[in-house]
């Protein structure tokens, strides 16, 4: 079995749209959306959630509120707003960092730490195939904790089945969400666009895969938007030894697939389904696992 992870710098560079189209052209995977803290894969591919499972992790201060004698010292050392500023004295979940201050020096000792719900995680099927998928709670923490439970549970999934290929759908940025979802990573796609963040953004995801020593590759989005900033993108990347596999033009078919929730692999006559396919081609090269038999012969209009 063959991880392809999809990541991005930042938010709305097309990443998950680009994961849905693959995944469409994907004969055999399983699909792991790990945007845990923004999902909206689901969107694209319309799930039939199989399973629903919470998602425990750290812990809450819970007050017995029978015992309490509302003297105010747990508000006094909470230095997190966690505790309501006026009598009578309750728990702000949204304040709250867990830390247990408030339990260990409660006069009567009726503060106990419970765990904490901080969101939901998914067994699906869609027409792609089976989806592991998330949604962590508002204001939740540990997205990280949560993204490395989807990766395993799809991994599991995907050994017991014998599939071929896990596709993830990672966060965007570079923080400890991303790192739970590149790490032990086949092969990484970043996709950014012909912007000066782009730039930046593709520059600090590849000092983070030289860091875990992950091969990756560069798709740029609507590229033709800014055809001399996709060239200084396709440079700076090609002296870091990354090479560009997918140059995809902009195109209103991406924009009618999102209001008709499918891939844009599925509109007739679309040049960015086309430059996806050419993608998923160059791709092939990358992780051997991908299908032959969903490409096409590449479309050189599609290349700067």
């Amino acid at each position: 079995m063959k991880e392809l992870t999809i990541i991005s710098g930042k938010g709305g560079t097309g990443k998950t749209s680009l994961t849905a189209a693959l995944a469409d052209l994907a004969d055999d995977c399983v699909i792991a959306d790990c945007d845990v803290d923004a999902a909206n894969l689901h969107l694209l591919l319309s799930p039939q959630v199989d399973h629903c499972h919470e998602f425990i992790s750290g812990t809450i201060a819970v007050i017995d509120e029978q015992g309490c004698t509302q003297c105010g010292e747990c508000q006094r050392l909470c230095r997190f707003g966690g505790i309501s500023a006026t009598p009578p004295y309750t728990i702000q979940p949204s304040g709250c960092e867990g830390c247990g201050v408030c339990a260990r020096f409660c006069p009567q000792q009726v503060i106990t730490m419970e765990p904490r719900r901080c969101g939901e995680w998914y067994q699906s099927h869609t027409e792609q195939g089976a989806m592991i998928h998330a949604r962590l709670d508002v204001g939740a923490e540990n997205s990280g904790k949560l993204v490395s439970l989807v990766r395993e549970q799809a991994h599991q999934w995907a050994k017991a089945h014998n599939i071929p290929l896990l596709l993830i759908d990672g966060p965007p940025g570079i923080g400890c969400p991303v790192i739970a979802s590149i790490t032990g990573a086949d092969h990484v796609l970043i996709v950014t666009e012909p912007t000066l963040s782009g730039l930046h953004d593709m520059e600090r995801i590849i000092d983070l895969l030289e860091h875990f020593s992950i091969p990756g590759s560069l798709c740029i989005n609507r590229w033709d938007i800014n055809p001399n900033m996709t060239r200084q993108i396709r440079d700076a990347a090609a002296r870091r030894h990354v090479d560009c596999v997918g140059l995809i033009p902009f195109d209103r078919h991406m924009v009618n697939a999102q209001l008709k929730a499918q891939p844009v692999v599925r509109q007739h006559d679309s040049i960015a389904a086309m430059a996806i396919r050419d993608l998923w081609n160059n791709l092939n090269g990358l992780v051997t696992v991908l299908e032959p038999s969903n490409l096409l012969p590449k479309n050189q209009e599609s290349r700067v």
